[in-house]
Formats: C-alpha cells, sequence, structure tokens
C-alpha cells in the first residue's frame, strides 16, 4: 500500500511538472528578441525585455506581471530559495557546458549565500541538451535525481569533475556513480529512472523550449526582465539581481 501511494505521489508530481512545462513553451517563443539582443552584446551585460509573455497570479502560483517561464511552485526540485522571494533568477544549463561548470562551482555558491539564504532571490533551472546524446543523458539523470530531492546536488557532483576545457565525458555508469556522490539514496530507483519515458519526454520539451527561445549558448539567465549570459565574473551578477531587486521594489 505504501509503494503505490508513493508511486501515484511520484506520477502527480511528474504530471505537474509536464504541465510547467506545456505553459513555459507557450510563452517562450515571444520572448526570442530579448536572447537575441543579449547575444548581440556578446555576454557583456544584461539587456532589457521586451514586454510579454505575462501571466496572471491565479497561473501555477507566479505573478502578474512575470515572464511564464517563472514558475514559483512550492516543491520544485529543480529550485531554491523563497518561493515568495521578490526575484526569481532563471538559469538554462547544460550538463556538459564548461562555462555551466564553471557558475556553478564559482559562482552560484556566492549567489545562495548573499541572495538565496537571505530571501532575496530564488533560483530555477531549465536543464537543454546541447552537446549531444550524453547531454540528453545527464538531463534525465539529473530530473532522476530531483526525483529524489538531489537535484542541486548532482549538479554540483558533475559540474565539480567537469574538464575546464571541451566537455564532460558521462557515460551512464559514470552519473550512477555521481549519484551516489551526491547523496541520492535509492540508487536503484534512480538507475531505473534513467529509463523512464516521462522524464525523458520532460527534458526533451525543455530542450525544445529553449531552442524555440533562440537560447543558443550556455549558461543563460533571466531575472527582473532582463537576460545575462555566460558564466560572468561575480560583480556582474551582483549588479545585476541588485538592479532587478531594486526594480521589484
Amino acid at each position: 500500500m505504501k509503494s503505490s501511494k508513493q508511486a501515484a505521489r511520484r506520477q502527480q508530481a511528474k504530471r505537474r511538472r509536464n504541465r510547467r512545462i506545456a505553459i513555459a513553451a507557450g510563452a517562450i517563443v515571444v520572448f526570442l528578441g530579448v536572447v537575441l539582443a543579449a547575444q548581440l552584446t556578446n555576454g557583456r551585460g544584461p539587456v532589457a525585455a521586451p514586454a510579454a509573455p505575462t501571466v496572471s497570479a491565479s497561473a501555477g502560483g507566479v505573478r502578474t506581471g512575470e515572464l511564464a517561464f517563472v514558475r514559483r511552485e512550492q516543491g520544485d526540485p529543480m529550485a531554491v530559495g523563497d518561493v515568495d522571494a521578490p526575484v526569481v533568477l532563471v538559469q538554462w544549463t547544460d550538463m556538459r557546458c564548461p562555462y555551466c561548470a564553471v557558475f556553478n562551482r564559482e559562482t552560484l555558491p556566492v549567489l545562495r549565500r548573499e541572495y538565496v539564504d537571505t530571501g532575496k532571490v530564488r533560483i530555477e533551472i531549465h536543464d537543454v541538451a546541447y552537446f549531444g546524446e550524453q547531454s540528453e543523458d545527464a538531463a534525465v539523470a539529473a530530473r532522476a535525481a530531483a526525483e529524489q530531492g538531489r537535484f542541486f546536488e548532482f549538479l554540483s557532483a558533475v559540474y565539480k569533475e567537469a574538464p575546464e576545457k571541451g566537455h564532460a565525458d558521462l557515460p551512464r555508469e559514470r552519473l550512477i556513480a555521481f549519484a551516489a556522490k551526491a547523496g541520492v539514496p535509492d540508487i536503484e530507483r534512480f538507475t531505473a529512472d534513467l529509463d523512464d519515458a516521462g522524464l525523458r519526454a520532460a527534458a526533451a520539451a525543455s530542450n525544445s523550449g529553449a531552442e524555440r527561445l533562440g537560447v543558443t549558448s550556455v549558461p543563460f539567465f533571466v531575472a527582473g526582465g532582463s537576460s545575462l549570459s555566460g558564466a560572468q565574473p561575480i560583480a556582474v551578477f551582483r549588479q545585476y539581481l541588485d538592479a532587478a531587486i531594486a526594480k521589484a521594489g
């Protein structure tokens, strides 16, 4: 009985994630101009977003006027920080991206300490798979870790051992080893989830949504109606987030 209830809860959680993905994919195309503008700046700084897409306060818990791919869902395993934080920093990341690894190792811990832990910013992750089949498998693996509440720990384990140049080699057996390092409690379940069709479909939908958006390089960020690309220095992120917080009032 207990296992059947747990399975039902997992299925409900997957359905909620699929609904969030559908909402984001439907709105994300409108935001294309932001990303193209950011790419034209070659990652030198934040670029203001045009109006829309926005959603009402009743849609998925996000606030009126907020971009539709901001989730603000309590218990979201791919997010960290207060669900009611003034600002949500949305990040697109690929687990084989060396610059994503740099951000995760050097910048994310500072942002969590200075902005997330103080209740100013919430961080929500969208996975992409831009570097081949292993990127796709790694995105599924990260979601499998998220199923057991170890999403950020899994990302940290992968990025900690990423090469300084080139793309990490992430075969199946290494993904399982990273899950163990990340403290995923049930490795047998994690291994089975690597073949879960629902998790793979959710990862594929996230990736295709980013492609439609025009996110052609990662890491990529959106906060407070402006975008930022690349593994920028911490000073750039502080300026970027401080401006978004000030705008949020």
